[in-house]
C-alpha cells in the first residue's frame, strides 16, 4: 500500500508547479511487480487531481498573483493566456507535457473553463501518457 501511496504523491505533486516527476516512481513499481492497471489509475488520478488544484489556483489567482512566491509574471500570464485561446480548449489533452502542461492548467482556470471538459480532456491526456509508459516500459530487465 506504501508503494501505491508514493506514486499517488509523486503524481499529484509532479501536475502542480513543483518541478518533479512521477514516471520514474512508475517504473520502479513496475519493475518490482506491482499491478500495472492499479499503478495506471493510481499515476492518472492523481496526476489529474494535481492538475485540478493548479486550475482552482487559476480561479483564484487575483488573490496570489502580487505574492513575492508567485511563479509567474503578468506578462507571462498575458502571453499564455493567448497561447490557450488560440488553441482552444482540446489543447488540454496535452496538459502533461513538460513546461508547458502545468501552466496550461493554470492558465484553464484563469480563463474561468468548465470544470467537467477540463477534468476530462486533461484525465484524457494523462491516462494515455502514462498507458504509453507503462506500455513502452520493458518488463524483463537484466
Amino acid at each position: 500500500m506504501l508503494a501505491y501511496a508514493s506514486l499517488a504523491l509523486s503524481a499529484l505533486v509532479s501536475a502542480t508547479l513543483l518541478p518533479l516527476g512521477s514516471e520514474l516512481v512508475l517504473a520502479g513499481l513496475l519493475q518490482q511487480g506491482y499491478a500495472p492497471l492499479l499503478l495506471w489509475w493510481v499515476a492518472t488520478v492523481f496526476n489529474t487531481l494535481g492538475s485540478a488544484l493548479n486550475w482552482y489556483l487559476g480561479l483564484k489567482l487575483g488573490l496570489f498573483q502580487h505574492k513575492s512566491w508567485f511563479p509567474f509574471s503578468p506578462a507571462q500570464l498575458q502571453n499564455a493566456s493567448t497561447q490557450f485561446q488560440r488553441y482552444g480548449l482540446w489543447s488540454l489533452l496535452f496538459a502533461w507535457l513538460p513546461v508547458v502542461g502545468d501552466p496550461l492548467t493554470l492558465i484553464a482556470g484563469v480563463l474561468r473553463t468548465r470544470f467537467l471538459w477540463f477534468f476530462l480532456l486533461v484525465a484524457t491526456g494523462k491516462g494515455l501518457r502514462y498507458a504509453a509508459v507503462i506500455w513502452f516500459f520493458p518488463l524483463e530487465m537484466t
